[in-house]
C-alpha cells in the first residue's frame, strides 16, 4: 500500500501554522490527485470552519500517529516520524503528564521545567540502578546507569554530552549525572579524602565563578567544561579531572540589560558585613561598575549571602584553606575596585588618574603591588625601537580598554588556577584509575540580534559535536542492520563537513583571523574583506547586502550573522606587559604566581586547556634569530576542541539534548516556536531524518505475534514457529516487500508502517465489534419478542380469570344481600317492640313517683308547724319572765337612791369645814389632772358612743320602717319588748365588736404587711429558685457536655500519645538499629585495617571493662524486652535495673558478688562525691541530720541516678560465698554501713516506697486537677503509708528511749598501760602548745584591727572569728580534761602496781612480767575494747539514722497532714450532696487500700512460704542423706557411729569407708549407686573452651544442626553458665560470654550471604538471650517456669548487661538476615508482580522504538534467567522451611516477612512509577491477580496477622487504580480507593496511564486537576513519589520461654565435646 492511498477521507494529518508552528486538521474528501484538498482544523473546543490545503508538487500534508501511540516515551516508537510528531509528542508529555524527559533513540531530551520535582532523591537512583535503559521511564539516571554499566561491563570509557541552549539546563542535568555516579560509584573506605564528595563539592565553586545570570538563564554556565570521572577495578570512584572551555571575560567588564557578572562578585558583596571581609572595602553591588551595567542586582529565590557559605564550605571540602581562600577574594574584590578608577583627560590628549583616587589605592593595596607604577602604566604604553625607548601617553578611552583587559586578565588566570587546583585535589588516589566516564557541559548553538567572537567559537564547537553526533547515529544505526542480518542500503544524511572546513581548514575563517592579528596595522574591516574574497563563493558563506563589517555562516542549525567588531582584539586578548610586571613584582605570592609562565618541557604539553598562554604585546621587539611564538584565543579553542573531539570518539558517548520551553521561565509552559528552533539546532530532528530513512520501527516476533494475531487466521498460525507466523501475516498484509525487513529476533518496518498495521487492526476489532453488536442485537430483539408474547399471554391468563371471579363474586354478594334483608328485617322489629316496652315502664315509674312525693310534703309540713308552736310558747313565757325581774330591779334601786340622798347631805355639811377643805386641796391640782385625762378619756368614749347612737338610730329608723310592714298588730306588741332587749344586747355586742374590730384590724393591717413582705420574699426566692435551677440545667449541661468534650479530648490525647510513644519507640529502635549497622560496618573497617597491619595481639571487639556498657550499645528493642514491670521498678530495692545503674554509678563493676569485687567496690564507696567538691573518706561519711537526699548528692547524681536501695551494704551475696568469707567481708559491711542512709545510697524500703509514693500522687494531682479527682491507687497508698509511718515512728521512738544510754567514764580496768598514756599525754601537750600559740596569734591580730569588730563585712568576719575561738576554747578545754583524767589514771595505775608487787612480789617488779602475763592480759582488754567502741559506735549511727528517718518522716506527715487539711477544708465548702459523695469516695478508698494492703500482705507471705519450702526440701534431702549414711555406717561392723554422731563425724566416716574400699578392692561388699539426678549444668575446664567455641560455634555446620534439637548450642551455651554460677566463677563466665559472641559474629559475617547460617545463629542467639531471661531469677521472667527451672534460676550472677549485648547482636544479626532475603528476592520481584501473566492473552505490546538497541543489556550477555511467579514463592517457601528447621521464634519470623513484604511493595511499585507501558489496565488486572497470591500464601502459613498484608496495600492500590473508570464522576471514590498513595503517586501513574487499544480512553487531564485538588485536603505526612526500598522496621524481641528442662538434654557426639561433663 502506497503512502497516497493513506490520504483518505477521515486521515488526519498535519498543516503548517505561522503561530503554532503545526496545527491538527482533517481530511474531509479523499486525496485522488488534485490541487487542492479539503480539511477541517481540531481545536481544543471543537472543529473549526472548513479549509482548504493547496497541494504544491505533490508534497501532501504529514499524516498523524494514531491515538494510542501519542504520549510515547520514545520518539523511534512513532510509526511516522517527522517534526510535527515530535513536537506534538514533546508537548503531550511535558503538558499534560509533566514529563521532563523522553528518549529519541540514543539521545535523551530534557526540558526544563522551571521547578523543582521530586525525582532526583535516594530512592529514584536505587531504582535506576542496575536497570536497562528501555525498561524504566526516560531519566538522566537511566542514561547515567547505561554510562555506568557499559564502562563497567566493558572496561570502555564513556562520555556523556550534555548540550543546549543558556537555560535548558545542562548545568543542573550535568550535576545530576555526576551525583548519579558518586552515588553508584562511591568507595565503601570512609576516607576523609572521598573523591566523589569532591566531585560534587566542586560544583558550586564552578558555578559561583563561571556561572552568571542571562537574559535566558539566570544560572547560565558561561564557559564549557568536562569532567573525567575515574573509576578503578572495583567500579569506585577513584579520580576526577576537569578541562574548561571558553570562559566569557568580556563579562566581567561589561554585561547586557538585565544580566549579571558572575554570581562570586554578588556573593562578595552580600557578605561585605562579616568581620574577615572590612580589609576588602566592599559595599554594594550597585557601588562598583563591574556589577552594575546589568541593572539588576539580585535574583528573586536566590541568597548571595548564603550561597557565599555553600562556596566556602565547598572550599574547605576540596583542601583550599581559609588563607587562600581569603586570598581569592581579595584577588576579586580588587578587580571590582579595578573598574571604579576614574580615568580623565588632560591637556595633552593624554589621560590621567587622580593621585586621590580611592579606588586605585584600594585595589593596590589588595593586590600588592606599587600605587604609583600602576597609575602610570594604566595611562601610558612603552614602546621600543632600534634606538631609544619611548613612552606613549594613552587616550582615556585606550587606557580604559587597558584596564578592563588586565582586569579580565586577572580573573581568567584566577579561575585557571582554582581550576588547576581543583584538579590537583581531585587527581589523587592511592589506586589506579583503569577507565572513566566524562561528562561533558557545553554551551549549546547560539544565535542572538548581535553575535561576536563568543558566539562563533560555540557555534563552531557545536558543528563539530554535531558532526560527532551524526556519525556515531548512523554508526549504530548500521550496527543494528548488519546485527540483525538484513539487507540495507546507503542513508544519506546530513554531513556539515563543508561548514567545519569553511571555519578551521587551511586559509578557513581562523587562519586569516590568526594572520590578520599578526599584522601591525591589522583591522576588522581588512579582515572581512579577506573573507568575502576568499570564500565569497562558498555554500556556506554569505555576504550581508547592508554590511561590510559583517559575514553570514549557514551552520547545520541555523545561519547566523555574526558582527567582525572586536574580534580581532578577543582573538589576541592583548595585556600591557608593564601591567603584567607590576602584577609579577606583587608581594602576595599567589599574585605573582598567577602570572608566571608555566615551564613546560620541550616536547610536552599540559593535559589541561586551563593551562593556557595568555598573549602579550610586549613594547620591545624579539632579537634578531628569535621567533616568537603567539597562541591566540582562536588557535587554542581549536587545539583544544581538537582534543576534546578525540577524547570523545575514544569513548562511547550518551547524548542528553536540553530544551527550554519558554522565555519567561513558566513553569510547564511550552512555546513551539522556540521548542522547534532548539529540536532543529540540537540534532533531534536529524536523528529522527535518519531513523525514518532507514526502518525506524521494530518489534521482535513474539510481541509483534501477540499484537496483531487478530489479523491472522488459525492456519496461518505456527506457534512453534514464530518468525513464519509473522512472515504468513505480513506477506498477506503489506504487498511491498520493500517496506519491512525479517531480521534474527526482529521485525524492521519503514516509517508508516505501523501505522497501517494499525489502521487494519483497529478495522478489523471494528469488524469484530459490529460483528458482535449485530449479534447481540438480534439476540436481545429475539429475547424482547419472546418476552412479550409471554406477557400478552400473561395477560389473557390473568384476564379470563379475573372475569370469572368477577361473575363468582357477583353471585356470592347477592346470597349475601338476601341474607342480610332478611337478618336486618327481623332485627329492626325487635328493636321496636323493645322501644315500646321500655316507655311503659317509664310512664309507670314517673307515675308511682309523684304519688309518693306528695305524701312526703305533707307529713313534713305537720312536723314544722308543731315546731313553730313550740318556739312561740317558750318565747313568750320568756318576754313574762323579763318583765317582772325588771320591775323587782327597779325597786330595789329607788330605795339605794333614797339612802344615797342621806349620805350627800351630811357630806356636803362636812366639807364646808376648813380643816377638810385644807386636807381636800393638799393633792387637788392632781386629782385635776388626773380627772382632765379621765375627762378626755369620757369625752373620746363618748364620740365613739355618739357613733354608735348614730348608728343605732338608723337601725331604729330601719326597725320602725320595718315595723310599717308588719301587718299583726298581736305579733308587734308581743315583739316590742323584745326588740328592747335586743337593742340593749346588740349595743353590748356592738361594744365588744368595735373593740374586736379595731383588735382584728391592726391583726389584719400587720397581716396583710406582714403578707406583702412574705410575698415579696416568696417572689424574690422563687425568681432566684428559677435562675438557680436554669444555672444548674445549663451547669449540668455544661458538665456533661464537658465531660464528653474532656473524654473524647482524653481519648483523644491518649490516642495521640500512645501514637507518638509508638513512634519515638520506633524511630528510636530505628536509629539505634542504624547505630548498630554503622557500629558493625566500622567495626568491620577496623578489622580489615588490624588484618593489613599484621597486628598479632588479639584485640577484643568486645571490651567492656568491669561489665559496664555505654549507652550507645543499648538496643531499645532489648530494653523493652528486658524491662521489668512498672511495680518493681517503682518499689523493690533489690531490682537489679536499680543496681546496674548504680554500679555504672559508681564506675565499679556489680556485676557479680566476688569478694574481690566487693573489695574494689567498697574500697571505691569513699570516693563517692556527697557534695559538690567534697570527697569524704569512708569512715567519716556522715552528714547533718537536716541534710536532704538531694542536698548531699551532687548534680550528675540528682540528674542521672535514682534513688538505690542496698541491704546492709552488700549486692546478690549467695548464701555459700558470704559464709565462706564472713570474716573478709565484715569490715567493708561495717564500712558500708558507715555510709548514711540520707545520701541515696544506702537505705531501707518504706522510705524510698512512701517518697516515690508522694512525688507519683503531687506529680498526678497537678498535672490531672483540671481532668479528673486525684488519683485513688496512690491516695490509698499514700494514707495507708501515713498509717504505717506513724506507728513505726512511735515503735521508734520508745526502742531510742530504750537503748539511750548516758555516756560514763572507762572504768580502770578498761584503761590504757602506762606507755600509750605517756605517749597520748605527750601527743596533747604538743596540741596544747599549738592551740596556745594560734590563740595568741589571733588575739594579737585581733587587738591590732581595728576595724575587726566594725559594722558591715567586718561585723560578720567577727561573728565568724568569735565561732572559731569559742570552738577552739572548747577543745582546749577538752584537751585540758583528757590531760587531766590521765594524769590520774596514771598516777592511781603506779600505786596500784606498786601495792601489787609489794603484795605478791616483795617488792620485785621485774617479776610482774616476766611470763609476759600483762601484755596477754593488755591485749586482751584492749580487743574487748575495741568491740565495746565498735557497738557503741554502731548503736550511735544506729540511733541517728533513726533520728533521722523519723524526722523525715514527721516532716513528710507534716506536709501531708497540711494537705489532708486542705482537703478537709475544701469537703467542707461542698455541699451536702458533695460531701455525702466524697464520704463515700473517702470510704470506697479506705476499703481499696485495706485490700491491697492485705495483696501485698499476701504477696509477702506467699513469697515467704516459697523460700520456706525451698529451704525445707533442702534440709528434707539433706535429712533424707544423713539418714542414708547413718544406716549405712549402722550396718558397718567396725563403724563407730551413734545417733548423736555429728555432720564431721559422718563424712570423716565416708571418707574412711572409701579409702578402704580402694585398698580392699572386691573383698569388700559394693556399694550399690542410684541413679543420678542431674542439675542441667555442664562442667568445662578453662583451657578446654577455646575446644567448646570451635566445636559448637565455629565449626558447626547449618546442615548438622537441622538434625539436633532445635537451639541446641543455646542451650548448652546456658548449662555451661549455670555451672559458672554454681561455682561463682565471674572470670570464667566473662570469658565464656564474650567469645561466644566474638564467635557468632565471625561465623555471620563468614557466611554472610549464606540464609542457613544466618537463621541458625539468629534462632540460637534469640534462644541463649530467652534462655538468660527465663533462668535469671528476676520476678517479670518466672511467671511460667516450672517449679524445677525456678530453682535452677541463676544464683550469683546477674548477667543483665550480656543480655544487652546478646540482644544488639539479635538486632545486627537481624538485619544482615534480611538483606540477604531481600537479595535473593529482588530479581524475582518486578518479574514475578509486574511482568508475571498468569492470565493468559489479556494484555498485548506496543511499538518499543530503539529502547532495545542498548548493548549492555543483560541478556545479550548472560544467559536468558526469566523469573516469575513461581520463583518467587518458591523463595518464600524456602524460607518459611529454613525458619521452621532452625526453630525462629513465630513472632521474629512474622516480623522479617512483613519487613519482606514492605520491601516486595517498594519494589515493584517503584518500578511501577517508572514504567509507562505497565500502566494500563489490563495490566492492573494482572498485578492483582499476581498480589492475590501473595496474599493467599500468607494465609496458607497463617502470616495474615502480622501487618504483611498492610505492606502490600499500597501496590494493590495502584493495580486498583489502573483497572478504575476515570471520569470526574469518579473522583471521590477515586481519592478514597487510594488511601496510601501519595498525591505525587497517584498523578504519577494517571499521568503514565496509556491505552493499549484505541477502545481505551486516556485520562482527561481535567481529572488529573481535579484530583489534585480533592487530595491537597488530605493531611500530608510524606509526598515523596517513590518508596523507601531501606527502609527498616523496628524489631522486637518477646519473651518466649522454653519448657524443656535442663537436665533432659544430652550433648551428641557429632558435636565432640567429650570434655564437658554433665552435672
Amino acid at each position: 500500500m502506497t503512502t497516497a492511498e493513506l490520504y483518505t477521507k477521515g486521515a488526519r494529518v498535519w498543516i503548517p501554522d505561522a503561530e503554532n508552528v503545526w496545527r491538527g486538521a482533517e481530511l474531509l474528501e479523499d486525496y485522488k490527485k488534485q490541487d487542492t484538498i479539503r480539511i477541517q482544523y481540531e481545536d481544543k473546543e471543537g472543529y473549526m470552519v472548513d479549509s482548504k490545503f493547496h497541494v504544491k508538487d505533490g508534497k501532501l500534508p504529514p499524516l498523524r500517529n494514531p491515538e494510542i501511540l501519542i504520549g510515547e516515551n520514545d520518539l523511534t516508537s512513532l510509526s511516522y516520524l517527522h517534526e510535527p510528531a515530535v513536537l506534538y509528542n514533546l508537548k503531550v508529555r511535558f503538558c499534560e503528564r509533566n514529563g521532563i524527559y523522553t528518549y529519541c533513540g540514543i539521545v535523551l531530551v530534557a526540558i526544563n521545567p522551571y521547578e523543582q520535582l521530586p525525582i532526583y532523591g535516594n530512592e529514584t537512583i536505587q531504582a535506576y540502578s542496575g536497570q536497562d535503559m528501555g525498561t524504566m521511564e526516560p531519566h538522566i539516571f537511566a542514561v547515567a546507569e547505561e554510562a555506568y554499566k557499559r564502562m563497567s561491563r566493558f572496561d570502555a570509557n564513556q562520555s556523556i554530552i550534555v548540550s543546549g541552549e543558556s537555560g535548558a539546563g545542562k548545568t543542573v542535568s550535568a550535576k545530576y549525572a555526576m551525583r548519579y555516579f558518586a552515588t553508584v560509584g562511591g568507595s565503601q573506605d570512609n576516607e576523609e579524602t572521598q573523591v566523589e564528595k569532591k566531585v560534587l563539592a566542586s560544583n558550586p565553586i564552578m558555578e559561583s565563578i563561571g556561572n552568571a545570570k542571562t537574559t535566558r538563564n539566570d544560572n547560565s554556565s558561561r564557559f564549557g567544561k568536562y569532567i573525567a570521572i575515574g573509576f578503578n577495578k572495583y567500579n569506585q570512584i577513584t579520580s576526577a579531572h576537569m578541562r574548561t572551555y571558553l570562559l566569557e571575560k568580556s563579562r566581567v567588564v561589561f554585561q547586557a540589560d538585565q544580566e549579571r557578572n558572575y554570581h562570586i562578585f554578588y556573593q562578595l558583596c552580600a557578605s561585605a558585613s562579616l568581620p574577615e571581609f572590612e580589609k576588602f572595602h566592599l559595599s554594594h553591588q550597585d557601588d562598583f561598575d563591574y556589577t552594575s551595567h546589568g541593572s539588576c542586582p539580585d535574583i528573586d529565590g536566590i541568597d548571595d549571602a548564603q550561597d557565599l557559605f555553600i562556596t566556602r564550605d565547598a572550599f574547605s571540602t576540596l583542601g583550599i584553606n581559609e588563607k587562600q581562600q581569603m586570598m581569592i577574594f581579595q584577588i576579586l574584590s580588587a578587580i571590582l575596585h579595578f573598574g571604579n578608577i576614574e580615568i580623565t583627560a588632560d591637556d595633552n590628549e593624554g589621560s590621567s588618574i587622580q593621585s586621590g583616587d580611592k579606588s586605585l589605592g584600594v585595589m593596590c593595596e589588595l593586590l600588592g603591588i606599587d600605587t604609583e607604577q600602576m597609575r602610570k602604566w594604566i595611562c601610558n604604553r612603552k614602546i621600543i625601537t632600534v634606538g631609544e625607548v619611548l613612552v606613549k601617553p594613552l587616550t582615556p578611552t585606550e587606557a580604559s580598554f587597558g584596564r578592563d583587559a588586565l582586569a579580565k586578565a586577572i580573573y581568567s588566570h584566577l579561575f585557571t588556577w582554582i581550576v588547576e587546583e581543583i584538579n590537583k585535589v581531585l587527581s589523587v588516589s592511592s589506586t589506579k584509575q583503569n577507565k572513566f566516564i566524562g561528562v561533558l557541559d557545553i554551551y549549546g548553538f547560539e544565535t542572538f540580534e548581535r553575535n561576536s567572537f563568543e558566539q562563533f567559537c560555540i557555534n563552531y564547537a557545536n558543528e563539530k559535536l554535531q558532526q560527532q553526533f551524526t556519525l556515531h547515529v548512523f554508526k549504530l544505526e548500521q550496527e543494528e542492520y548488519v546485527r540483525e542480518a538484513i539487507e540495507w542500503s546507503f542513508i544519506d544524511f546530513y554531513d556539515n563537513q563543508p561548514c567545519i572546513d569553511l571555519i578551521e581548514s587551511k586559509l578557513g575563517i581562523l587562519d586569516l583571523l590568526d594572520e590578520e592579528c599578526m599584522m601591525p596595522s591589522g583591522s576588522d574591516e581588512n579582515w572581512c574583506r579577506k573573507l568575502y574574497t576568499k570564500h565569497g563563493k562558498h555554500k556556506h558563506f554569505e555576504k550581508p547586502r547592508l554590511s561590510n563589517i559583517a559575514f553570514i555562516i549557514y551552520h547545520f542549525a541555523d545561519h547566523v550573522e555574526y558582527q567582525s567588531d572586536g574580534f580581532l582584539e578577543k582573538n589576541r586578548d592583548t595585556v600591557i606587559e608593564e601591567q603584567l610586571n607590576i602584577l609579577k613584582a606583587s608581594q602576595f605570592e599567589l599574585v605573582a604566581d598567577l602570572f608566571q609562565e608555566p615551564s613546560v618541557p620541550d616536547g610536552k604539553r599540559p593535559r589541561s586547556s586551563t593551562a593556557k598562554k595568555l598573549t602579550v604585546r610586549p613594547g620591545t621587539q624579539p632579537p634578531k634569530g628569535q621567533k616568537q611564538h603567539k597562541a591566540t584565543v582562536g588557535s587554542q579553542f581549536r587545539m583544544s576542541l581538537t582534543k576534546l573531539m578525540e577524547t570523545l570518539n575514544a569513548t562511547n558517548p550518551h547524548y542528553i539534548r536540553c530544551i527550554k520551553p519558554n522565555d519567561d521561565k513558566q513553569a510547564f509552559s511550552f512555546e513551539p516556536k522556540r521548542a522547534v528552533q532548539q529540536l532543529r539546532a540540537c540534532g533531534v530532528l536529524e536523528t529522527i531524518r535518519i531513523s525514518a530513512a532507514g526502518y525506524p520501527s521494530r518489534w521482535t516476533y513474539n510481541e509483534f505475534y501477540q499484537r496483531y494475531r487478530v489479523l491472522a487466521t488459525r492456519k496461518e498460525i505456527k506457534k512453534k514457529d514464530m518468525r513464519k507466523t509473522c512472515e504468513n501475516i505480513l506477506q498477506k498484509l503489506i504487498q511491498d516487500p520493500d517496506k519491512f525487513q525479517f531480521g534474527k529476533t526482529k521485525i524492521f518496518f519503514r516509517a508508516g508502517q505501523v501505522a497501517y498495521l494499525e489502521k487494519l487492526r483497529s478495522d478489523k476489532l471494528r469488524a469484530c465489534g459490529v460483528m458482535i453488536q449485530k449479534t447481540v442485537r438480534m439476540w436481545l430483539c429475539r429475547r424482547k419478542y419472546q418476552k412479550i408474547r409471554k406477557s400478552v399471554l400473561l395477560v389473557q391468563i390473568y384476564g379470563r380469570g379475573l372475569l370469572a371471579r368477577r361473575k363468582g363474586l357477583f353471585l356470592r354478594q347477592t346470597a349475601a344481600a338476601t341474607k342480610i334483608q332478611k337478618t336486618w328485617r327481623g332485627h329492626s322489629k325487635r328493636k321496636d317492640y323493645l322501644r315500646m316496652c321500655k316507655a311503659a315502664l317509664t310512664i309507670q315509674a314517673f307515675t308511682r313517683g309523684m304519688f309518693g312525693r306528695k305524701y312526703y310534703n305533707h307529713v313534713l309540713q305537720d312536723t314544722k308547724s308543731t315546731i313553730i308552736q313550740s318556739c312561740v310558747r317558750g318565747w313568750l313565757a320568756r318576754i313574762r319572765y323579763r318583765r317582772v325581774r325588771r320591775g323587782i330591779i327597779l325597786l330595789q334601786s329607788h330605795c339605794r337612791r333614797r339612802k344615797a340622798k342621806k349620805l350627800l347631805k351630811l357630806l356636803k355639811i362636812e366639807a364646808k369645814s376648813v380643816e377638810h377643805i385644807k386636807h381636800v386641796n393638799k393633792g387637788l391640782e392632781n386629782k385635776i389632772i388626773e380627772l382632765q385625762q379621765k375627762l378626755d378619756g369620757k369625752n373620746k368614749e363618748i364620740g365613739v358612743l355618739r357613733e354608735d347612737q348614730v348608728k343605732l338610730n338608723n337601725l331604729r329608723n330601719e326597725m320602725e320602717k320595718l315595723e310599717k310592714f308588719r301587718n299583726s298588730e298581736a305579733i308587734i306588741k308581743a315583739s316590742s319588748n323584745k326588740i328592747v332587749d335586743l337593742e340593749q344586747i346588740i349595743v353590748a355586742l356592738r361594744a365588744e365588736v368595735e373593740k374586736e374590730r379595731g383588735e382584728k384590724l391592726d391583726l389584719v393591717t400587720e397581716k396583710e404587711k406582714m403578707k406583702g413582705e412574705l410575698e415579696q420574699v416568696i417572689a424574690a426566692l422563687t425568681e432566684e429558685k428559677l435562675s438557680l435551677v436554669k444555672e444548674l440545667n445549663l451547669a449540668n449541661e455544661t458538665i456533661e457536655q464537658q465531660e464528653e468534650s474532656n473524654k473524647a479530648i482524653i481519648a483523644e490525647k491518649l490516642e495521640e500519645a500512645n501514637k507518638e510513644l509508638l513512634e519515638e519507640l520506633n524511630e528510636n529502635r530505628d536509629h539505634h538499629q542504624r547505630t548498630l549497622k554503622e557500629y558493625d560496618r566500622l567495626q568491620q573497617r577496623f578489622e580489615n585495617l588490624q588484618g593489613e597491619l599484621r597486628i598479632q595481639d588479639f584485640i577484643s571487639p568486645i571490651h567492656h571493662p568491669g561489665h559496664s556498657r555505654t549507652a550507645s550499645t543499648v538496643s531499645v528493642a532489648s530494653l523493652e524486652s528486658d524491662r521489668p514491670t512498672e511495680d518493681e521498678t517503682e518499689f523493690k530495692p533489690e531490682n537489679n535495673e536499680q543496681n546496674r545503674q548504680l554500679s555504672n554509678l559508681q564506675g565499679l563493676d556489680q556485676g557479680y558478688g566476688t569478694g574481690r569485687k566487693k573489695e574494689r567496690r567498697q574500697g571505691m564507696l569513699g570516693d563517692v562525691v556527697w557534695q559538690e567538691g567534697q570527697h569524704l573518706p569512708a569512715d567519716h561519711m556522715k552528714t547533718p541530720p537536716d541534710v536532704s537526699e538531694n542536698e548531699t548528692r551532687s548534680p550528675v547524681e540528682r540528674a542521672a541516678s535514682p534513688p538505690r536501695a542496698l541491704e546492709n551494704g552488700d549486692v546478690h551475696h549467695s548464701p555459700t560465698h558470704q559464709n565462706a568469707g564472713d570474716r573478709s567481708s565484715s569490715p567493708h559491711k561495717e564500712d558500708v554501713e558507715k555510709i548514711p542512709r540520707k545520701s541515696g545510697l544506702v537505705r531501707g524500703d518504706k522510705p524510698i516506697k512512701k517518697k516515690r509514693l508522694k512525688k507519683i500522687s503531687k506529680g498526678t494531682s497537678e498535672e490531672k486537677k483540671d481532668v479528673s479527682k486525684l488519683d485513688l491507687a496512690l491516695l490509698i497508698k499514700l494514707q495507708n503509708r501515713v498509717k504505717d509511718l506513724e506507728k513505726e515512728k512511735s515503735r521508734l521512738q520508745g526502742e531510742l528511749e530504750r537503748n539511750t544510754v548516758d555516756d560514763r567514764p572507762r572504768s580502770r580496768a578498761s584503761t590504757l598501760d602506762d606507755p600509750r598514756i605517756t605517749i597520748k599525754m605527750q601527743e596533747l601537750e604538743v596540741d596544747n602548745s599549738k592551740l596556745r600559740e594560734e590563740l595568741n596569734r589571733l588575739r594579737t591580730a585581733v587587738a591590732e584591727d581595728p576595724a575587726f569588730f566594725d559594722d558591715g563585712e567586718g561585723s560578720k568576719a567577727a561573728r565568724e572569728f568569735m565561732d572559731q575561738f569559742e570552738a577552739l576554747q572548747d577543745e582546749l578545754e577538752r584537751r585540758r580534761e583528757e590531760c587531766i583524767q590521765l594524769r590520774g589514771i596514771l598516777a592511781n595505775r603506779s600505786l596500784e602496781t606498786g601495792m601489787v608487787v609489794r603484795e605478791n612480789y616483795e617488792g620485785d617488779s621485774d617479776r610482774l612480767n616476766e611470763d609476759q602475763e600483762l601484755a596477754l592480759a593488755y591485749s586482751t582488754q584492749k580487743q574487748i575494747l575495741r568491740m565495746q567502741e565498735d557497738q557503741m559506735d554502731k548503736m550511735q549511727k544506729n540511733f541517728h539514722i533513726k533520728e533521722r528517718e523519723l524526722r523525715e518522716q514527721i516532716e513528710e506527715l507534716k506536709v501531708d497532714n497540711e494537705r489532708q487539711q486542705k482537703l478537709i477544708g475544701q469537703n467542707l465548702t461542698l455541699t451536702p450532696e458533695a460531701r455525702i459523695e466524697a464520704t463515700m469516695q473517702h470510704e470506697i478508698t479506705r476499703l481499696t487500700s485495706e485490700n491491697l494492703d492485705l495483696r501485698e500482705t499476701i504477696d509477702k507471705e506467699e513469697q515467704q512460704i516459697t523460700k520456706l519450702k525451698k529451704a525445707l526440701k533442702i534440709y528434707a534431702k539433706k535429712l533424707k542423706s544423713m539418714e542414708e549414711i547413718a544406716t549405712r555406717m549402722s550396718k558397718k561392723p567396725t563403724a563407730k557411729f551413734t545417733p548423736g554422731s555429728d555432720k564431721s563425724d559422718i563424712l570423716a566416716e565416708l571418707e574412711q569407708l572409701d579409702i578402704s574400699r580402694s585398698v580392699s578392692g572386691d573383698g569388700l561388699p559394693m556399694v550399690k549407686h542410684r541413679d543420678r539426678e542431674y542439675m542441667g549444668m555442664l562442667e568445662y575446664k578453662s583451657e578446654d573452651e577455646a575446644r567448646l567455641i570451635r566445636n559448637l560455634i565455629l565449626d558447626l555446620k547449618p546442615k548438622v544442626a537441622s538434625g539436633m534439637l532445635p537451639g541446641l548450642p543455646a542451650y548448652i551455651l546456658l548449662m555451661c553458665i549455670r555451672h559458672t554460677d554454681y561455682s561463682n566463677d565471674d572470670e570464667k563466665v566473662r570469658s565464656l560470654l564474650t567469645n561466644t559472641i566474638r564467635a557468632v559474629k565471625k561465623v555471620v559475617k563468614r557466611g554472610i550471604d549464606d540464609i542457613e547460617t544466618v537463621s541458625l545463629w539468629l534462632a540460637n542467639i534469640c534462644r541463649l538471650l530467652h534462655s538468660l531471661k527465663q533462668y535469671s531469677g528476676e520476678k517479670a521472667f518466672k511467671s511460667e517456669n516450672t517449679p524445677k527451672q525456678n530453682e535452677q534460676c541463676l544464683r550469683n550472677f546477674d548477667l543483665s548487661e550480656y543480655r544487652q549485648i546478646l540482644s544488639d547482636q539479635a538486632v545486627w544479626i537481624y538485619q544482615h538476615l534480611v538483606k540477604t532475603l531481600q537479595s535473593e528476592l529482588h530479581p524475582t520481584v518486578v518479574p514475578g508482580i509486574l511482568e508475571h501473566e498468569a492470565i493468559a492473552g489479556l494484555s498485548a505490546g506496543k511499538p518499543t522504538g530503539m529502547r532495545g538497541r542498548s548493548s549492555s543489556n543483560a541478556r545479550d550477555l548472560e544467559e536468558d534467567h526469566t523469573y516469575s511467579l513461581e520463583h518467587m514463592m518458591k523463595s518464600l517457601n524456602h524460607f518459611v522451611k529454613i525458619f521452621h528447621v532452625h526453630a525462629i521464634d513465630p513472632e521474629l519470623s512474622k516480623q522479617i516477612f512483613k519487613q519482606l513484604h514492605y520491601y516486595i511493595c517498594a519494589q515493584a511499585l517503584n518500578n511501577l512509577l517508572l514504567r509507562k507501558d505497565m500502566c494500563h489496565w489490563s495490566k492492573g488486572m494482572q498485578i492483582r491477580y499476581n498480589i492475590s497470591h501473595l496474599e493467599q500464601w500468607l494465609r496458607d502459613h497463617k502470616l495474615q496477622d502480622c501487618g504483611a498484608t498492610a505492606m502490600l496495600e499500597p501496590l494493590v492500590q495502584a493495580s486498583q487504580l489502573l483497572q478504575a473508570r476515570k471520569t470526574e464522576a469518579d473522583v471521590d471514590s477515586v481519592c478514597e480507593m487510594c488511601s496510601k498513595l501519595t498525591l505525587a503517586q497517584i498523578v504519577k501513574i494517571l499521568n503514565l496511564y496509556t491505552p493499549v487499544n484505541e477502545f481505551e480512553e486516556r485520562v482527561p487531564i481535567t481529572f488529573i486537576r481535579k484530583i489534585q485538588e480533592k487530595l491537597k485536603s488530605r493531611p500530608v505526612e510524606s509526598n515523596d513519589l517513590l518508596m523507601d526500598t531501606k527502609k527498616v522496621y523496628s524489631v522486637t524481641f518477646p519473651f518466649n520461654p522454653s519448657s524443656l528442662a535442663l537436665e533432659t538434654i544430652v550433648v551428641p557426639e557429632c558435636l565432640a565435646l567429650g570434655f564437658v561433663n554433665r552435672v
